[in-house]
């Protein structure tokens, strides 16, 4: 059904005459005339009684008339819903354990009267959620941009490398390097390293690729992913598994499982976690997210660090 056309006939309704309803709606009274005939004729009923005097509700038109306003209400409502002044904020995290979901989470706590939409977009390749910024389905989104050079996005688009999320090695108690305070990543070549389930063709794999090649560092992604519940309590109980993970991520785990969080060093592989937003984007609450972001940036190095040559 067509709501302008309803929306015509609601006017005309309450107005008592066509002219009413053109004057209101800035049409010509024929513009007027063509929208509620085509309604009518969608109905296979006639909502006017035309006569010389002008046109009435018909008793059909009478019936439909509180059902019309509903739909005009309702049609109102879903504008206003997605509408920049009224709706979320929409920001893809693209995982809620992240650095960035963290970084959104605290956003919120500070302002608290900000109506948010956390997203995990369900395709985790990056070009996708470009495109999703770009159409609008989202506001922002936060990415490791690798390869993606700001002069490659497109026009419309912009960039800011916002967290370096320093990482960790995740350990069981029995695991030879659950004891140390600190270890390097030359520390790491002995060990495996386990990432079950990674998907090759994400931004986390061409990292952790870049990583292992650097440093000589056993990054084992065989074998499927049954989720980082399972994966912690393999970690518990195992004397030769790892994993990594990021500093600012978040994992909760019984205290009985001991997992201990040990800080790499010499150098801190960093992954650079960057928001990227529309230029023209006016949604309101955008802007303090993105000033946010700006005034939370550790810019203070401590020690030396490592990032992939070409996301730098």
């Amino acid at each position: 059904m067509d709501t302008e056309a309803v929306r015509t006939f609601v006017a005309a309704a309450d107005g008592g005459q066509f002219q009413a309803a053109a004057d209101e709606l800035g049409l010509t009274q024929q513009a007027v005339s063509k929208r509620i005939a085509a309604l009518e004729r969608s109905l296979g009923v006639s909502l006017f009684v035309r006569s010389g005097r002008g046109a009435q509700l018909s008793v059909d038109g009478q019936s439909f008339l509180p059902h019309a306003r509903e739909l005009v209400r309702g049609a109102q409502r879903a504008a206003d819903s997605v509408a920049l002044g009224n709706r979320a904020l929409r920001v893809d995290v693209l995982n809620r354990r992240t650095a960035p979901a963290a970084s959104l989470q605290a956003f919120h706590r500070i302002h608290p009267h900000i109506d948010l939409d956390v997203v995990t977009l369900p395709d985790a390749n990056t070009d996708v959620a470009l495109a999703a910024v770009t159409a609008g389905s989202v506001d922002a989104t936060f990415r490791a941009l690798g390869h993606v050079r700001k002069q490659q996005l497109s026009a419309d688009l912009r960039s800011a490398r916002v967290i370096d999320d320093r990482h960790q090695l995740l350990t069981g108690p029995k695991h030879p390097l659950a004891h140390a305070a600190t270890v390097t990543l030359a520390d790491l070549c002995a060990h495996r390293i386990w990432m079950p389930g990674m998907r090759a063709d994400s931004q986390w794999s061409a990292y952790y690729d870049e990583l292992g090649r650097t440093f000589g560092i056993r990054i084992d992604t065989i074998g499927p992913s049954f989720g980082v519940d399972v994966l912690l309590e393999e970690l518990a109980t195992s004397a030769d598994l790892s994993t990594l993970v990021g500093e600012g991520s978040r994992y909760l785990w019984p205290e009985s499982y001991d997992l201990r969080r040990i800080p790499i060093v010499d150098p801190s592989p960093i992954y650079p976690h960057s928001i990227v937003w529309r230029d023209d984007n006016r949604q309101p609450a955008l802007r303090a997210f993105l000033e946010y972001l700006r005034s939370t940036q550790d810019n203070t190095a401590v020690g030396p660090t490592w990032t992939p040559p070409s996301w730098a």
